[in-house]
């Protein structure tokens, strides 16, 4: 006689998807609060304000890379959640660390935004990034494995889905690299590569008929 799992051994896709959105938006809202406003005191005139606001742009651009970012991995979340056709524990257990990973962003946010000129805090935000797409492999790969995709999938997307994440980890991993000749370097490059990722082409896949 087989052993039936038990209720909480699978959460429903619908639940992971709520989980998920709710807490990429509440990441979103506090990597904002890393940016500082000027002193207030310090500043008295059009002119001083101008410069105090040039002061903190490396904080801005730290904010909007974060952003691109986390909107990136929700968007690469929700392509495999449409495929799922339902979650046990061991893959809510997998979306569970993807999503501590999405938690950790605002700090290791903030870390690079006091010290940019630093690699050790570049190196920590790019072991973030390597690890949420780590973690959405192994959530593709484990849900492929354990047969919780839906069957009339297009003909193949996990071959697609596989091998965008390990490129697209490869070029930050480059990027990342790039810190050893100059952190400002590493961070333009990074931010172009999310820029490409974000609004470049998408691959058209086609169902089996």
């Amino acid at each position: 006689m087989e052993n039936a799992s038990p209720p909480t051994a699978e959460r429903s896709v619908e639940r992971l998807n709520t989980l998920s959105d709710g807490l990429f938006a509440v990441a979103m809202t506090l990597i904002v609060l890393n940016i500082h406003l000027p002193a207030h005191d310090a500043v008295h005139t059009e002119n001083q304000l101008w410069w105090a606001v040039r002061a903190i742009a490396p904080q801005i651009v730290i904010f909007l890379m974060s952003f691109l970012t986390m909107g990136i991995f929700w968007i690469g979340q929700q392509a495999q959640l449409r495929y799922f056709k339902t979650a046990d524990r061991n893959l809510s257990w997998i979306h569970l660390a993807f999503l501590a990973a999405i938690a950790g962003l605002p700090f290791t946010t903030h870390l690079l935004s006091e010290f940019i000129t630093f690699r050790v805090a570049l190196l920590i935000y790019w072991a973030n990034i390597s690890a949420l797409g780590a973690l959405l492999l192994i959530s593709w790969t484990y849900a492929e494995h354990a047969r919780l995709l839906v069957d009339d999938r297009p003909a193949g997307l996990s071959g697609a889905i596989v091998r965008r994440i390990v490129f697209a980890q490869a070029l930050y991993a480059v990027g990342a690299a790039l810190c050893m000749v100059n952190t400002y370097i590493s961070l333009t490059v990074i931010v172009l590569l999310q820029i490409y990722f974000a609004i470049g082409p998408r691959l058209v896949l086609r169902r089996e008929s």
